[in-house]
């Protein structure tokens, strides 16, 4: 069948059946019959009908416009039937329009011949929707509407817009609402959704139509492009080198084709960049299309069951307009609408499509804002509440399906400010529950995809609507409930989140969203925020839960936002699989895809990426805003404080100007505090409020308009005063900007009129007022005003109408909150009924719509910037603001409930709260947190554990969970975790039923301190004794802690400490360290859990860096430094083990030179050793440390150190099996260790030096101590060998030790690292041991020093000395007697002489260094009060002297003579002379200053010899003496007077040698036992001589005399004489001596100096003697001679005064060496000395003396005789002969 021929078909055939139906034979339809028959019968004329071609089973086929036209000229008969009201008809003749419109037939483009302007189609419309009349509209017939107009919205052959589109939308609204029958009402809904869903759709598709066009045309000439080259290319090669040509060309082509644009890259990134522009996203575009597709209700949002209407709705009352009304003109009954559409003009819109799609959005907004009955609760079946919740629906499904070009479009941008947002702002207070809920579903809708558009629009909706119903007590439950889980979503959306806190929080003019916001929440989750009286539990506890899970899906937002800065190498745990699934997405390394984000987030950070926004910047405007807010607050209660608090923090300017711009501004200013202020008389005031007004632009405003404009800003104050103040500003500016005005003749009139206005608006509007003023009464009022001339009285009674209809009213603005909750306040302190707390929320609800509704239309027009926040940084303040509120939130819920749906999301929030403090360092928060956790753990908390729930159980998992997660940024708070965590296993115990093990230190007596916890003094036995049925319970309990996934999150705890970071590694360690002290100090309990923790961590983490790995060692140190001191041996012994176990591993990985890790590590080996005196415990520590020598010699460096420090305290130990372990581990690293592995060793040698030493001070083991004192010697013989090392390990040894001192230059860490050491020790050993063994050691110390001193730099000896004199400290000496007399005997008096030995053998080097100390420890020595001491510094002196003095130069000699002149003169004992009873005190320091040096005085009774103070030669000791203090002085005295004999027997045997002066006097003594004469001689002169100088020889061949010049020797002398002199008066002073001996100052006699009296002044003679007769000294020879006559008469008047045979007898050898030596004189000299003696000597022949000294005389008078020739002459004859 043709085109033509099926649609003259369809004609035909619904003609015939009109014309067939028996109604139309009725008069009223005869003109419908006739147009039927006229129409019919064309169609049989028509010549195409009459052919009839093809089957007619095929599918109708489009027709073309020619057969359309040809078509449309039948319509008229299917008007006229639609217009007829028959049912029968209507059905007829609407079938046949929708099938020829579906199936092409009927296009309707051409115009209209009956009404010109307009289309065809237009009047086919008009038409099926005329078919509606209303309620009484046959069903049938209202389902072909619905068809037909369905058919021609969404046919590809129809097109309809504007006014048309509007029409057809209105029927099928209206028929929704009008129909009674439910079939027909849920096909129009359906039918309109799809209207919508097509209208909508196909705006987007034209966008995206038109992008893809865009591409190909560009495509296409891109194309060209490339053709046009190529061409051009190919006419430039020559024709004659046609291969070449071909190839180049080919070439060209090639490189124009690769250089050029590739078309499809190019269409398809041009596509790519227009459909990111306008093409909606995958998830849009998949629910479009699936809308589109879905049946003709949609699912998105339910509609209820609407049950037939009984009210009758007239024709076009509802909805849209009536079908009468021209489409264009008319849009739902709104005419102010209806004309809005001809300013909407093509230009505001891409295409008409767009302007369709606006229009039914326009009207929809208006429909929803079509206000309900008010006169009762809204009837559900009322057509208003049906059309409003329609319309609403149809909005909610438009902005679930919008598109690209309705999301960008500022048309439509503009649509939803003006419309959308006004009619929510209505609608969102509602009180029907379904409105209310479309409302906030729309809301979410606009906050998800419109939030950057719609800033001030969102504030009111929450400030206003949805947090206002939040806390007020009168809003019902229903509306609460919707509220929250709105919120629910909205707290799911991070950019959400952020975006509201940065846009309105941080915005100084827009209200604390966010802050209130969470302030709501928690009140709610913690169950204070008001709720609905009346309320049943279950549905309390159902917001909680909603509160709840807000408060938590924040919290994930925060999470989720800063995600990148998280770290987490762990992998996700198993913990809590089991009971919650919840809290499995803290777990996940990145967070993606966590139920920390359990609502997907759809918006959040899925943005394109864009500038980063300043977190600073935002900060400080929050902390701006906090001020500011303040001041407000301030200025609200007292004006002027404000303001000055605002000047002070620079938020306000001082000028007048800028205070009035800030109340103009400020919205949340008391507007009656603005008019007090401005109202007040003072100058200020006055100012401000003049700037106020003049910042008011009046021109070309009417006067009442004028006046509501001034009046908005601010309340008139009630005082008249200060109204005259403002209304006479008021009038002065509004004649000012109205100066052609010419209504008022002066500012006076405007004056009175605007104060008349403000009393006849209050007279109208106030309550009080009961006679209200008439209109005639208020024209009377102002007659005269206008400079004494009336004001037009249509003026006047125009404002009355105006007053009377409007009140003057401030600008809309949202009151305080304290003052919006003043009802509810009420409605909480008193009982009310039902009905009165729902009159009372109707009452609010229209307030609140009134004031949203002003402030929506107030800020529809305003753009402000929405700041789409992208940076991290904001979560931190964020979290600032809501932890602590969460954190009660949290603390409640897990307090007081057991139910999972609360406690849950309670530990889910907390992990989340943890981990956002964690992310930003914030310490405090995150101890809040952790501590809180733990605490509901009661593994810490001081609870019984029969309060154990599965709260606590699932806390305990997330509190592991949260260890395992966030390690990293834990901190201190680890310990709070490795607490629970110690605790745990604990619980495990009793709940396994495992007996507990429990280490006691020996002791069975109980702890008296408190446990830590409860769990801590659990005994399962007592229990077991007490109720075997509360311990099957309690382990029943705790069987839940030992589940699979808590042990081995647990254990996961310490395994995964190998990837926590650095800082976090220490924490734990730290952390773990405490937990296990607090585990091990439990006296009756301790446990070892943590302990066996801290050595599998050591073991994981010991792969780490060594910086890292150093710092966790100095906590773990210095743990087992405490642990292996404890006094139980299980767990010290434990420690020990495990240092082993550990110092083993590390050991192997072995160490470069110049570090000390491996020192750090074995240090606790030191310290156990020195602190724990358990002989079991140190025995172990020595076996674990020779094991690891025997193990890892080659792999030790720096930790040689720490081996040897071991050693060295074992060294000193008792016990043999200690002592002699360290000492074979010891020996075998000096005989292998040292030979092999030296360069290792080289940095601890001083070590092992003192390691050795220490050996061989071991009292118990002398053994060991002669052994170790061979090794000493290898050490030596080993620094001797090996110099080099010693100077490449010395540079940085110090530093590799810790150690502080000044670095060590090259040449001499040889000496500082290797011979110092050695002697050093030596020295130690000689010092603190037994004879035997310091005998050894010091014969030892000085063979090393004979032996290897060539090698000694001159600095090094003296360092070196310094060691050697500390033999000789008083302070180093034995305490006992025995001792100390042995010491002196042998080590002193051995030592002493080695040093000379020493200084001679290296005298060379040593003079210039060492002998003025060497003088100076001399010098001290004889200072001492100690005889053998100073005995031993005196014998010192002299071999020291004897040795060298032949190397000596005058200066040293100089310097010798000093020395021993200072020894005399302060060892000369003064106080014997002064002495008397009772003078004890300081008299010995006084006496000798400088004798203690800073030494003690240690009281020691002095051995003397008792020849220096007793008259019986046979005595040679003096009785120890008790130790007092006169003791003390005496003894000291004693020993002055022996160092007086024993330095001068020290000079005589220096100049002298010590046996010539003895020689000497025996041959006097020979010389004066003879009685034969002078030996005969020739010439008895010259024999004479002969015999004096060949004596005089003798004696200058021996001894230092010849070294010594005359100056020296006269200083020696001097000292001589001095000694003797005093020697001489003590001696005379019987009376002196008599009371030193009667005091205890004695021996068997008086005391006397008379060996000093009489060696002294033989010393000095014998020198006096030698030089008189050494011609070298002839030059003061007779100085020499002057002094030696002096001397000798003194000595012969002295000997001849003394009355004492006793005291002869001692100067016996004294007098024969004086008579001896002047007998050997020559003549000359002789003569010269016996003419000066001669006296004395002749009366020395009366005198009573000795036969020697008779022989003397003789002699001396012979000699006499001879010399001046008395004798006879014969003598000389005779011996001639």
């Amino acid at each position: 069948m043709s085109v033509r021929k099926e649609a003259d078909m369809f004609v035909s055939r619904a003609l015939e059946k009109i014309l067939a139906d028996k109604e139309i034979k009725k008069p009223v339809y005869s003109q419908l019959k006739k147009t039927c028959q006229v129409a019919l019968e064309q169609i049989k004329k028509d010549p195409a009908s009459e052919s009839s071609t093809g089957d007619s089973g095929t599918l109708p086929q489009p027709v073309g416009d020619e057969e359309s036209v040809k078509v449309e000229k039948y319509i008229l008969p299917f008007e006229l039937a639609c217009q007829s009201k028959h049912s029968r008809f209507t059905n007829t003749s609407l079938d046949v329009l929708q099938k020829l419109i579906a199936y092409g037939h009927l296009v309707g483009n051409s115009e209209d011949a009956i009404h010109p302007g307009k289309r065809l189609i237009d009047r086919v419309v008009e038409t099926v929707c005329a078919c509606f009349i209303g309620t009484q509209t046959d069903e049938g017939v209202q389902l072909q509407i619905i068809k037909c107009l369905l058919t021609v919205i969404t046919s590809t052959n129809v097109e309809i817009h504007e006014g048309t589109v509007l029409q057809v939308v209105r029927t099928c609204y209206n028929i929704y609402l009008a129909s009674k029958n439910l079939i027909n009402q849920t096909t129009a809904k359906g039918t309109l959704t799809q209207m919508i869903n097509v209208i909508f759709s196909r705006m987007e598709q034209q966008a995206v139509q038109k992008a893809a066009a865009a591409a190909a045309e560009m495509q296409q000439k891109t194309e060209q492009q490339n053709e046009e080259k190529l061409e051009q290319q190919s006419d430039t090669h020559s024709v004659d080198t046609q291969k070449a040509s071909e190839e180049g060309s080919s070439t060209t082509a090639e490189v124009d084709i690769d250089d050029a644009v590739d078309p499809t890259q190019l269409a398809a990134e041009v596509i790519s960049d227009i459909i990111e522009k306008v093409v909606p996203s995958e998830e849009e575009t998949q629910h479009t299309e699936k809308t589109s597709t879905d049946e003709a209700i949609p699912t998105d949002t339910p509609i209820p069951d609407v049950p037939h209407s009984p009210t009758v709705v007239a024709n076009g009352t509802e909805g849209f307009t009536s079908s009468q009304t021209p489409p264009a003109k008319h849009v739902g009954g709104d005419t102010d609408s209806l004309h809005s559409t001809d300013s909407l003009t093509m230009t505001s819109f891409t295409s008409v499509l767009q302007m369709d799609a606006f229009l039914v959005f326009r009207s929809l907004c208006k429909l929803s804002m079509k206000p309900l009955n008010t006169d009762g609760p809204p009837d559900p079946k009322s057509h208003e509440l049906r059309s409003k919740i329609l319309s609403l629906q149809l909005l909610l499904q438009i902005l679930q399906n919008a598109g690209p070009v309705f999301k960008s479009n500022e048309m439509f941008i503009s649509a939803i400010k003006q419309y959308l947002c006004v009619a929510l702002s209505k609608n969102g207070a509602s009180s029907v529950p379904e409105v209310f809920e479309l409302s906030l579903s729309i809301f979410l809708i606009l906050l998800a995809n419109f939030k950057q558009h719609l800033k001030r629009q969102i504030e009111v909706f929450f400030k206003d609507i949805f947090l206002f119903i939040l806390e007020t007590a009168s809003s019902s439950f229903e509306h609460k409930w919707m509220v929250v889980q709105a919120l629910t979503k909205v707290c799911a959306d991070a950019q959400c989140v952020v975006d509201i806190y940065v846009n309105y929080d941080c915005d100084l003019g827009l209200a604390n969203i966010f802050e209130r916001l969470i302030t709501d929440l928690t009140k709610i989750a913690q169950g204070q925020q008001a709720v609905v009286y009346g309320a049943t539990p279950a549905q309390e506890h159902n917001i909680r839960l909603k509160g709840l899970e807000c408060i938590v899906s924040i919290l994930k937002c925060m999470v989720e936002w800063s995600n990148d800065l998280y770290v987490n190498p762990h992998q996700q745990s198993n913990l809590g699989n089991e009971g919650m699934p919840v809290s499995a997405d803290l777990d996940t390394d990145s967070g993606k895809g966590s139920t920390m984000a359990s609502y997907n987030s759809a918006n959040s950070l899925n943005e394109p990426p864009a500038a980063l926004d300043s977190p600073e910047q935002f900060e400080e405007l929050k902390q701006k805003k906090e001020i500011i807010v303040a001041g407000i607050e301030l200025f609200n209660k007292k004006a002027k404080k404000g303001i000055a608090f605002l000047q002070e923090h620079g938020l306000l300017g001082t000028t007048a100007e800028e205070i009035a711009t800030f109340f103009q501004t400020e919205e949340r200013l008391d507007k009656t505090v603005i008019g007090d202020f401005m109202g007040e008389n003072d100058k200020f005031n006055k100012e401000v409020m003049y700037s106020y007004v003049d910042l008011l632009d009046f021109d070309g405003i009417a006067f009442v308009p004028a006046l509501r404009k001034f009046l908005e800003g601010f309340r008139l104050p009630g005082e008249a005063q200060k109204i005259d103040r403002l209304m006479e500003k008021f009038a002065a500016r509004y004649c000012q900007c109205n100066l052609s005005e010419s209504v008022f003749a002066s500012a006076d009139a405007a004056y009175v009129l605007a104060y008349s206005i403000i009393m006849l608006a209050t007279d109208l509007h106030s309550p009080q007022v009961k006679n209200k003023m008439t209109k005639e009464q208020y024209i009377k009022m102002n007659r005269g005003i206008n400079d004494s001339k009336d004001l037009p009285e249509q003026y006047l009674s125009d404002i009355y109408d105006e007053m009377a209809m409007n009140e003057i009213q401030l600008k809309p603005t949202s009151a305080p909150l304290s003052n919006k909750h003043g009802s509810s306040a009420n409605l909480q302190g008193s009982t009310v009924t039902p009905k009165q707390r729902k009159t009372m929320f109707d009452t609010e609800m229209q307030h609140m719509t009134s004031v949203a509704k002003a402030l929506m239309e107030s800020v529809s027009h305003a753009k402000i910037e929405f700041t789409s926040a992208k940076h991290h940084e904001h979560v931190r303040p964020m979290f600032k603001m809501v932890w602590t509120p969460f954190l009660a939130s949290f603390s409640i819920g897990l307090q007081n409930s057991d139910d999972p749906q609360m406690f849950e999301p309670c530990l889910d929030g907390m992990r989340c709260a943890i981990r956002i403090a964690c992310i930003f360092r914030m310490e405090l928060e995150r101890d809040a947190y952790v501590q809180a956790l733990a605490r509901f753990t009661l593994l810490t908390a001081n609870s019984p554990l029969t309060e154990m729930k599965t709260k606590n159980i699932e806390t305990i998992k997330a509190l592991i969970s949260v260890a395992h997660t966030d390690g990293n940024y834990l901190g201190h708070t680890w310990l709070e975790v490795l607490k629970c965590i110690s605790q745990l296993e604990l619980a495990q115990l009793i709940g396994t039923g495992v007996k507990y093990n429990v280490h006691n230190s020996g002791s069975k007596a109980k702890d008296k301190r408190t446990a830590h916890h409860l769990i801590e003094s659990f005994d399962a036995e007592l229990l077991t004794r007490a109720d075997s049925k509360k311990l099957a319970s309690l382990q029943g309990q705790m069987i839940e802690t030992s589940s699979q996934s808590v042990v081995v999150a647990m254990d996961r705890v310490f395994t995964g400490s190998v990837k926590l970071d650095g800082d976090a590694i220490v924490d734990f360690v730290t952390a773990l360290c405490a937990v296990s002290m607090d585990e091990l100090s439990n006296g009756s309990h301790p446990r070892m859990f943590s302990l066996q923790k801290i050595v599998e961590i050591s073991y994981y983490n010991m792969g780490r860096i060594r910086l890292q790995w150093s710092r966790i060692w100095a906590v773990l140190g210095e743990h087992f430094n405490k642990v292996g001191c404890i006094q139980n041996e299980d767990v010290a012994f434990f420690a020990v083990d495990s240092l082993r176990q550990l110092s083993m591993k590390f050991l192997e990985k072995g160490e470069f030179a110049n570090f000390r890790f491996q020192k750090d590590f074995l240090r606790p080996f030191e310290h156990i050793m020195k602190k724990n005196r358990s002989i079991s415990i140190r025995d172990m520590v020595v076996q674990c440390v020779s094991q690891m020598v025997q193990a890892q010699m080659a792999n030790i460096r720096s930790g040689w150190k720490n081996i040897f420090s071991v050693f060295h305290l074992a060294a000193s130990e008792n016990e043999e099996t200690i002592v002699s372990l360290a000492f074979q581990t010891t020996g075998n690293i000096v005989s292998k260790v040292f030979e092999q592995y030296f360069d290792a060793v080289v940095g601890s040698f001083q070590d092992a030096v003192k390691c050795l030493s220490e050996f061989s001070c071991n009292i118990s083991f002398p053994d060991t101590s002669m052994e170790a004192i061979r090794l000493i010697r290898a050490c030596a013989k080993i620094v001797a060998e090996k110099p080099k090392l010693f100077r490449e390990a010395g540079a940085t040894h110090g530093a590799e030790q810790g150690e502080t001192h000044v670095p060590v230059k090259e040449g001499d860490r040889v000496w500082v690292k290797g011979w110092f050491p050695v002697l050093f020790e030596l020295s130690c050993i000689i010092s603190r041991c037994k004879m035997d063994v310091r005998t050894r050691g010091l014969t030892v110390m000085f063979e090393i020093m004979k032996r290897y001193g060539e090698d000694f730099e001159r600095h090094w000896w003296k360092d070196l000395f310094r060691i050697i004199f500390r033999i000789f400290d008083n302070m180093k000496l034995p305490e006992q007697q025995s001792e100390k007399t042995e010491w002196m005997t042998t080590t002193c008096n051995h030592a002493l002489y080695a040093i000379v030995d020493v200084f001679t053998q290296y005298y060379s080097v040593l003079q210039d260094v060492l002998l003025s100390d060497l003088y100076e420890q001399l010098y001290w020595c004889v200072q001492q009060d100690n005889e053998q001491l100073a005995r031993s510094g005196t014998n010192c002196l002299e071999n020291l002297v004897i040795s060298n003095g032949a190397k000596f130069s005058s200066g040293v000699w100089d310097e010798t003579c000093q020395c021993i002149v200072k020894i005399f003169q302060t060892t000369l004992p003064q106080h014997l002379l002064t002495w008397a009873p009772g003078d004890v005190s300081d008299s010995a320091a006084a006496d000798n200053p400088n004798r203690a040096l800073g030494r003690s005085e240690s009281s020691q009774s002095v051995v003397s010899q008792g020849s220096i103070l007793s008259q019986d030669p046979a005595n040679q000791k003096i009785p120890n003496m008790k130790v007092h203090t006169q003791d003390k002085l005496f003894s000291s005295l004693l020993i002055k007077c022996i160092v007086q004999l024993e330095l001068i027997q020290t000079i005589d045997n220096v100049i002298f040698y010590p046996t010539t002066s003895k020689k000497d006097d025996h041959d006097n003594i020979l010389a004066a036992q003879s009685n034969t004469s002078a030996p005969p001689s020739s010439d008895p002169a010259d024999a004479r001589l002969k015999t004096h100088s060949d004596s005089i020889s003798s004696v200058n061949e021996q001894g230092m005399y010849s070294y010594l010049n005359e100056q020296q020797l006269f200083l020696l002398v001097d000292c001589l004489v001095e000694s003797h002199r005093f020697a001489v008066r003590f001696n005379a002073d019987h009376e002196q001596r008599n009371a030193l001996w009667k005091a205890g100052f004695k021996g068997k006699a008086k005391p006397n100096l008379l060996k000093q009296e009489t060696q002294s002044l033989a010393c000095a003679l014998r020198i006096l003697f030698s030089m008189y007769s050494d011609e070298s000294m002839a030059s003061c020879k007779e100085k020499i001679e002057t002094r030696l006559t002096e001397l000798c008469s003194e000595a012969l008047l002295y000997y001849l005064a003394l009355s004492n045979d006793g005291h002869r007898d001692a100067w016996r050898e004294l007098m024969l060496l004086i008579f001896n030596r002047i007998l050997k004189f020559p003549d000359t000299e002789f003569q010269l000395h016996a003419a000066a003696h001669y006296a004395a000597v002749c009366d020395l022949i009366s005198a009573d003396i000795k036969m020697e000294l008779r022989v003397m005389l003789r002699k001396f008078f012979s000699r006499l005789g001879l010399v001046y020739e008395i004798i006879p002459s014969a003598v000389t004859v005779a011996a001639d002969t």
